[in-house]
């Protein structure tokens, strides 16, 4: 009876080390499978589908089947006057958010980590705002830049100011859109710096002061070259994400006044929904793709070099 006690545990353990490589395989493929259906289904299909569309003439008014154009579409999207009035309003967007988006965001973070009283309201009041749907900051900030009661011309009257239609001036309109975005989004940034900053080693700053190092100086030399790469994580991910803005300005401008802050996804949005070409729209999306791309390996490139140098 012992020895056979003794034994089996053993045989468990070598059917196990000897079972065949195959069904191993087999079994972690039933794990992934949901995720490569999903995939599949909701992003590579889409993605090999649209791209298909984009060469050919798809109507959504017609009933007839497309026809491929080949590169017509392309041709088109690229002498465009629109387009690249659309793509000038977005960069101008990307670069009004992204700037203040990063600044405001570390300033916010190391006013944080300073050690501040009630950390937790701090915290919260920067975050809380990047949780709200985006349809609730729009009406919020439309009520802030109503030209009759909202809040920001009230307070420029107390001062004897005159104010703006806000979002009804081609002026002010892409201005007041990216502070509303800044309000809205920075909480996401001030959590990444933050988390950044809480794992830089105390002993560093502890070497520096033995060095003579002040605050400022700790700042400059110590703090800032520590959070480059996180920095660098930042504006790629701000500029991803302010170049496909589409949610709060369709929602507070609908693309106005005239066409300044009309973005290209609210063209392409456009073009395919309401002008019904969805083989134009498809070709628009992936020269936006390819810009996208192209900018996004530039910064990984330039990232890479920062690092090297």
């Amino acid at each position: 009876m012992t020895s056979a006690t003794i034994s089996k545990p053993g045989a468990v353990r070598k059917t196990a080390a000897t079972r065949p490589k195959a069904t191993r395989s087999r079994g972690g493929l039933l794990y992934v499978l949901p995720f490569f259906v999903a995939f599949t289904l909701f992003l590579l299909w889409p993605l090999v589908y649209g791209l298909w569309m984009s060469f050919t003439d798809r109507d959504l008014a017609a009933g007839a089947e497309p026809r491929v154009v080949g590169l017509a579409n392309y041709a088109e999207a690229l002498t465009d006057p629109m387009v690249w009035t659309t793509f000038g309003n977005t960069v101008l967007f990307t670069v009004m958010t992204t700037i203040p988006l990063v600044v405001l965001a570390l300033a916010a973070a190391l006013l944080v980590n300073m050690g501040l009283p009630g950390q937790w309201v701090w915290r919260m009041a920067f975050f809380l705002p990047y949780l709200l749907a985006s349809t609730v900051v729009s009406l919020f900030w439309e009520w802030i830049y109503n030209p009759e009661l909202g809040l920001i011309n009230a307070v420029l009257g107390v001062f004897g100011i005159e104010g703006q239609a806000w979002l009804q001036d081609p002026d002010f309109a892409m201005a007041a859109i990216a502070v509303a975005t800044t309000w809205w989004t920075l909480g996401f940034n001030f959590l990444l710096y933050l988390a950044a900053l809480q794992n830089i080693p105390a002993t560093v700053y502890e070497a520096a002061a033995i060095d003579g190092a002040g605050k400022w100086r700790q700042l400059f030399s110590v703090t800032l070259p520590l959070l480059r790469n996180i920095t660098m994580l930042i504006l790629v991910l701000q500029v991803l994400a302010s170049l496909k803005v589409f949610d709060q300005i369709y929602q507070m401008t609908a693309g106005g006044p005239d066409d300044s802050t009309r973005s290209i996804l609210m063209y392409v949005y456009d073009t395919g929904f309401t002008g019904y070409r969805l083989g134009y729209a498809s070709a628009i999306s992936y020269v936006f793709f390819a810009i996208i791309l192209i900018l996004s390996l530039l910064q990984l490139r330039f990232a890479r070099r920062s690092d090297q140098s």
